[in-house]
């Protein structure tokens, strides 16, 4: 597969729980690919659909790291949801991923770690052009 949850650190002290926790992300550790942009979705209405496109080379990992939102994925093995809502974990998408993001929590925070920099020729926003460059790179028909 080209996408998947993971599981970062959550580095705490037990002697000292009022101090929180840290998660600690490094490019090429954590993630498997090197961080050249970072930003941040926030303040969607819960009713509002993100996303809705695909990229051809781009691999991402976004995390929530306030709220909730629901991120669904489909591919050529078929289509999955995540609910994000623990900043501890982070879902990796690959190229040739159809994303929405949706369900935001009033107060969400996506935060997204991307492999590039923006680049509008990398995106598929047409569901029809997705399905057909799905077919052509992997010889699957939907």
């Amino acid at each position: 597969y080209n996408s998947g949850l993971l599981k970062f650190r959550k580095i705490g002290s037990p002697s000292k729980p009022e101090w929180g926790f840290l998660t600690p992300i490094e490019s090429m550790q954590e993630i498997p690919f090197d961080v050249k942009r970072i930003y941040y979705i926030y303040g969607v209405d819960e009713n509002e659909v993100r996303g809705k496109h695909s990229h051809k080379s781009l691999h991402q990992v976004l995390i929530c790291v306030h709220g909730k939102v629901d991120v669904r994925l489909e591919n050529f093995y078929g289509n999955e949801t995540y609910t994000l809502n623990d900043p501890s974990v982070g879902l990796y998408v690959g190229p040739d991923n159809w994303r929405e993001m949706s369900n935001f929590q009033n107060d969400a925070v996506l935060l997204v770690l991307a492999s590039e920099k923006y680049d509008p020729n990398d995106y598929i926003r047409d569901y029809d052009e997705f399905i057909e460059h799905n077919q052509k790179r992997y010889g699957v028909k939907k």
